[in-house]
């Protein structure tokens, strides 16, 4: 998945289709999440900066743009941040307010499987403009390609987390998480095996986010995730 930057002269164009983006998800499920990425959608809508990646308000402030308690506000920043959506860029000390930004790339991911309720023009548009593809550099020829990419019913975390990413982007998951293999799940640390050093560097630097989100969202005891090399 490569993240749509909303910069440059189609920006505009491109904070509507990733609006759209949430919209689409949004109508897709239930009640809850509805109200959720409306919220969201208010922030963004108001007080995001897009150039910057920034987003700066108090609880105080966004209970009042929300018409809730501050409770509900850190109960539902807390959830956007736990899916990934939100991150902290500089934590608040002293008063000041903590500043936050947006992970498109885990937004888009999210959202993909809305994107047909849109149009077909949409799906097209998005993959024309990054949308769809690779955020990470494709492997090189130090890397060799394995044939089986679609992953098989394994139990387990690692065997529901290989469905989950394989879903999220099959290129992606062919290429870097099908290799891995699982060494042990024990006191809430998950390890895996990489095939080389290469392999397991590539991994830590580059894909090791979705590792962790895929692994967090099936199972929440989960604290952390190692890759081990040969």
């Amino acid at each position: 998945m490569q993240v749509i930057k909303p910069v440059g002269r189609d920006a505009a164009a491109k904070k509507y289709d990733i609006l759209s983006a949430l919209m689409a998800h949004a109508l897709a499920g239930g009640p809850v999440a509805q109200r959720l990425v409306l919220r969201l959608m208010a922030l963004i809508t108001t007080r995001y900066n897009w150039q910057r990646d920034e987003l700066c308000m108090g609880q105080r402030e966004i209970a009042r743009l929300w018409c809730v308690d501050e409770r509900t506000v850190k109960r539902d920043m807390a959830q956007l941040r736990a899916m990934g959506w939100l991150r902290v860029k500089r934590q608040g000390a002293r008063g000041r307010v903590s500043v936050l930004g947006l992970d498109l790339e885990r937004i888009l991911l999210d959202t993909r499987p809305a994107w047909p309720n849109i149009g077909e023009d949409y799906v097209a548009r998005m993959a024309e403009r990054g949308g769809e593809g690779n955020a990470v550099p494709q492997p090189d020829a130090n890397v060799v390609p394995f044939r089986k990419t679609v992953p098989s019913s394994e139990p387990g975390l690692w065997g529901r987390m290989r469905s989950v990413l394989h879903a999220e982007d099959a290129v992606i998951y062919g290429a870097w998480f099908a290799p891995l293999i699982e060494v042990d799940l024990a006191e809430g640390v998950l390890t895996l095996a990489a095939p080389s050093r290469f392999h397991a560097t590539y991994l830590r630097t580059h894909l090791m986010g979705r590792l962790e989100m895929a692994g967090r969202r099936l199972d929440p005891a989960l604290r952390s995730l190692r890759i081990e090399a040969p």
